[in-house]
């Protein structure tokens, strides 16, 4: 890999989400397996069927050296791109995979021809995924991997890729994140420096702000976070809270247990 912890990107597939015939489910799913693991959720992006569609997503990605997780359009229907846009995306051509077609066999019997060993058709040099479900594979090229859109199968198929192929990614504490919330008259803009200089001198953190304008319930007021590893991350937030001191007309309230001394 390109990086010791790559970027971790999800691509669901599928037009019955954007048409919002289902709501997707693995967003969630897959951001709390890897929150689980000590691992992040740096992008996420629904494409529809369009294989174009598909191969574009899939060429950025691999571009920018991120792992992919990618759920749905892997079937032998005719609307199941999937496949075949991975192909375009890594420039080999889809072959049938011999193992996964064994597979394939082994579970429908003389019913997998001829149109279930479809399925068996991956890009050229790909590995599979194991399904615990329907023992239909799934496969992998580089750092992209591709499951169906079932969640039953999906997770558990995402799962062993986490645990199989990147256990070495997995970490014992997962990021924290310190909250804050500012209120007062000072606005985003006025706090922007301060914000540039937190991030300034302490690399390795993500700042995020969230402004309320405020109404006749609420006072204007910004939340911040402060995430990252728990020593950067709590001295990223204790150089923000110090630095509105020099803001008389703030007041400071903590969403969180503040971090020590």
């Amino acid at each position: 890999m390109p990086r010791q912890t790559p970027r971790i990107g999800l691509i669901v597939v599928g037009d019955e989400i954007l048409c919002g015939k289902r709501q997707d489910r693995h967003l969630p799913t897959v951001i709390e397996l890897l929150r689980t693991r000590g691992l992040e959720l740096a992008w996420a992006r629904l494409v529809g069927d369009d294989e174009d569609d598909i191969a574009d997503a899939l060429r950025w990605a691999i571009a920018r050296g991120d792992l992919v997780l990618s759920c749905g359009g892997i079937g032998a229907t005719p609307d199941d791109r999937t496949r075949q846009a991975a192909a375009r995306a890594f420039g080999v051509p889809l072959t049938r995979h011999a193992e996964a077609e064994a597979l394939i066999v082994a579970q429908y019997g003389a019913a997998a021809r001829p149109n279930r060993v479809r399925m068996a058709d991956f890009p050229r040099g790909a590995g599979l995924i194991p399904n615990p479900v329907n023992r239909v594979p799934g496969f992998w090229c580089g750092d992209c991997h591709f499951v169906p859109g079932f969640p039953e199968m999906a997770w558990p198929m995402l799962e062993w890729v986490l645990d199989t192929r990147y256990a070495h990614l997995h970490r014992s504490a997962p990021p924290v994140e310190y909250r804050i919330r500012v209120l007062g008259t000072s606005g985003e803009g006025d706090l922007l420096p301060l914000m540039e200089d937190t991030l300034a001198r302490h690399p390795g953190i993500k700042l995020s702000s969230l402004p309320f304008r405020g109404d006749a319930t609420r006072p204007r007021q910004i939340e911040f976070g402060f995430k990252g590893e728990a020593a950067l991350a709590a001295r990223a937030c204790r150089h923000f809270h110090e630095g509105l001191r020099a803001f008389a007309d703030v007041q400071v309230e903590w969403l969180c247990e503040p971090p020590a001394a």
